[in-house]
């Protein structure tokens, strides 16, 4: 059985909400979630690359035509969705060279609440390209597996 909270509950608990929700705490959530999201990636890709020359065909020339040009241009796609997506995760965590943040309070707040937005949504972007990417080079490694050979 649960007990109801204490009003010096709910004051702790107000005030951490407002606490979380001011715009500087919402970028450092947002940037370490993107942290979180590059590393994810950065991993994602080299484990990609290990699986594919691992387990792929030795020889991609061994394959027809029409499966040798599928799997080049999923590769192909797939690595640059994969490229992209951490790129786009090292822009969110760490911005664009030579961006000043003025100091001016005003400015400040409506700097953090921009950066904020554009920090989720580099993320976003991340996520799908990655996803592609998986996508695409998985689909290759099995193209590999069940295509006849020339």
């Amino acid at each position: 059985m649960t007990s109801a909270p204490t009003p010096e509950q709910l004051r702790d608990a107000d005030r951490r909400a407002r606490e979380s929700a001011a715009p500087d705490r919402q970028l450092q959530a947002a940037l370490r979630q993107a942290e979180g999201y590059r590393n994810f990636l950065a991993s994602l890709t080299g484990l990609l690359t290990a699986v594919f020359v691992l387990k792929g065909q030795e020889d991609l020339s061994k394959l027809a035509d029409g499966p040798r040009w599928t799997v080049i241009t999923l590769l192909i796609t797939g690595f640059l969705a994969l490229i992209t997506a951490s790129w786009l995760g090292v822009v969110a965590v760490h911005g664009r060279p030579g961006e000043e943040v003025l100091l001016e309070a005003g400015r400040l707040l409506r700097y953090e609440k921009k950066r904020t937005r554009t920090v989720w949504l580099l993320v976003e972007w991340a996520r799908w390209l990655a996803l592609g990417g998986v996508l695409a080079v998985t689909a290759a490694v099995i193209v590999t597996w069940v295509s006849p050979g020339a």
